[in-house]
């Protein structure tokens, strides 16, 4: 059976088990576009290129499948750069199909013709360092052999964006429908790693270390490990840390929690490994300039380091690992507890460790002088609200970092793969689309005026959403860094806020201000957090500064 090489492209994104597509229609590439009509695939119409990309990833966070985007050629492609860019730093699925002038104009100054020809733009060029496989498709055929390189990049075990670029003729040409057969569009199944012989090595360390520490990291949370990292610490009475992106592994509630580690988090988990570990157990982390509090040689130094990790390119990129393991983080985990449960060795549990050095009131001091006691209290009443399973997308990051209790079945997605501002709120919408679940969007002012009118998607789509805007009438970051850095020669750092009671009423949303203590009750009073879209203003002051230095 003989189909248009468009909807050859949708037939092969249904097989994938893409069910959502972000993005916005223009003429070249309507011939996908009047497929996806017919497809079981929705097609969601962002307000602007970017938002698609970042709905994109987030669908793809919290799916755990592919995220997929959609734009017309020139302009529509270009303005997915950050969203893709972010993606490719999280290493997230997201297949980009992108049209194209047709193949006759190249080099003749077509209308958005990104060839590369005869001047025009080079939109492989563009993408190339921020997607795992990029094609402009000239010919059909080819194609089957070009999905499959996408395809093995977007299933593999360290995925990464993929874009399709297909010009306005070839979109029309005819190709069998047969030739899908020949396409990989499931996931290969990965070898268990539970045998791995390193993992004997592995136990005897943790058996016979002192203080060992467990510092959990995305990887973790990308295999589903939640379970197996509670079960290890609860065997040994192992500590635990998190990284920024593995917050949530462990109940931060739990006498074992740590917290997050990092320079923008509190010091406890800082301080504990310091002055107390003589062991680090590092599954699915690196130490980023985040993480390691800008590359502290404390940290590393001075104690064994165990290193588990599916990525061989994130195997002692740092620091070096007295021993290092290639693999799932959740098989080794389990290869690890059947050892310690007498399963393959002749190893037994040790007795319980005390942890009483672990020193609750050990937190640096982030929130000084009482300048931020509206914002401690308000995620005081969010902890207690929100218990149940609930998904949050982060870009302000440090108050919920240090304020959010997290937990297994809190889902908190911190924008850190390129810190893109304008982040949370599109990528909020696209997890929804792909779970039912309560969803926050965490953000500044400055933030919120990047991505604001991705509030109108959730409207025209009756999405769910709670955005919870800090506004202190600048651009946080850079203002503390000119007060700490720049003797307070502040410069492009603040700026005049809308009336945001007037813009939601606009938007069509309910609308909450906390200036003080009383208005928290009364904000979680009035909302519907389950099918309502809110926006909750906070004001804070401008110049209270957290009490951290960042490196620049």
């Amino acid at each position: 059976m003989k189909v248009q090489v468009s909807e050859f492209i949708v037939r092969y994104m249904e097989r994938l088990g893409i069910e959502c597509v972000f993005g916005m229609p223009g003429a070249h590439i309507l011939p996908v576009y009047d497929c996806l009509y017919d497809s079981s695939i929705k097609s969601v119409l962002a307000k602007h290129e970017q938002g698609a990309a970042f709905m994109a990833g987030g669908y793809a966070r919290v799916s755990g499948g592919v995220g997929a985007c959609i734009t017309t050629a020139g302009p529509g492609a270009t303005n997915l750069v950050t969203g893709i860019a972010n993606a490719y730093a999280d290493r997230q699925p997201v297949l980009i199909i992108t049209g194209e002038s047709s193949t006759e104009v190249f080099g003749k100054g077509g209308l958005q013709e990104s060839s590369g020809e005869g001047g025009a733009i080079d939109q492989g060029t563009l993408f190339r360092g921020i997607t795992r496989y990029h094609r402009l498709v000239e010919r059909v055929d080819y194609l089957p052999s070009v999905l499959n390189q996408a395809s093995n990049a977007l299933l593999s075990d360290c995925p990464g964006p993929v874009l399709l670029s297909f010009p306005f003729n070839v979109q029309q040409e005819s190709i069998d429908l047969d030739l899908l057969d020949t396409v990989r569009t499931t996931r290969h199944a990965s070898p268990r790693r539970r045998d791995d012989p390193l993992l004997d090595d592995v136990v005897q360390r943790l058996l016979s270390a002192r203080n060992p520490v467990i510092l959990a990291g995305y990887g973790c949370i990308q295999s589903g490990a939640h379970e197996a990292v509670k079960q290890l610490s609860d065997v040994l009475s192992l500590p635990v840390a998190t990284t920024l992106k593995g917050k949530g592994i462990v109940d931060e509630r739990s006498e074992r929690s740590l917290g997050t580690l990092g320079v923008t988090s509190g010091g406890r988990a800082y301080e504990y490994i310091v002055e107390h570990a003589d062991l680090l157990l590092v599954l699915g982390a690196t130490f980023n300039e985040r993480t390691s509090y800008l590359w502290d040689r404390q940290l590393p130094d001075n104690r064994k380091i165990i290193q588990i990790d599916r990525n061989p390119e994130q195997i002692e990129k740092v620091f070096r690992a007295d021993v290092a393991v290639v693999g799932d983080v959740r098989d080794a985990l389990e290869g690890i507890l059947a050892r310690l449960r007498g399963g393959t060795s002749a190893t037994a549990p040790v007795p319980g460790r005390q942890l009483d050095a672990i020193d609750g009131d050990a937190m640096f001091t982030l929130f000084e002088d009482h300048h931020f006691t509206l914002v401690e209290q308000f995620f005081s009443r969010f902890n207690q609200h929100f218990t149940d399973d609930n998904q949050i997308f982060d870009d302000n990051i440090i108050f919920a970092q240090n304020l959010l209790g997290a937990s297994p079945a809190t889902s908190y997605h911190p924008n850190s793969g390129i810190s893109s501002l304008g982040h949370a709120i599109p990528a909020a919408i696209g997890a929804r689309f792909a779970s039912q679940r309560q969803t926050f969007a965490i953000l500044g002012d400055g933030g919120f005026q990047m991505c604001c009118m991705e509030l109108m998607t959730a409207v025209n789509y009756r999405i769910p959403l709670t955005v919870i805007l800090f506004n202190n009438g600048t651009l946080g970051l850079i203002r503390k860094n000119q007060h700490q850095r720049y003797e307070d020669r502040f410069i492009d750092c603040d700026f005049t806020n809308p009336d945001y009671a007037q813009l939601a009423a606009a938007f069509g949303i309910a609308y909450q201000c906390i200036r003080h203590e009383v208005d928290i009750d009364e904000a979680f009073g009035a909302l519907d957090f389950d099918a309502g879209i809110n926006l909750i203003e906070i004001i804070i002051d401008r110049d209270a500064f957290p009490a951290y230095n960042s490196r620049r």
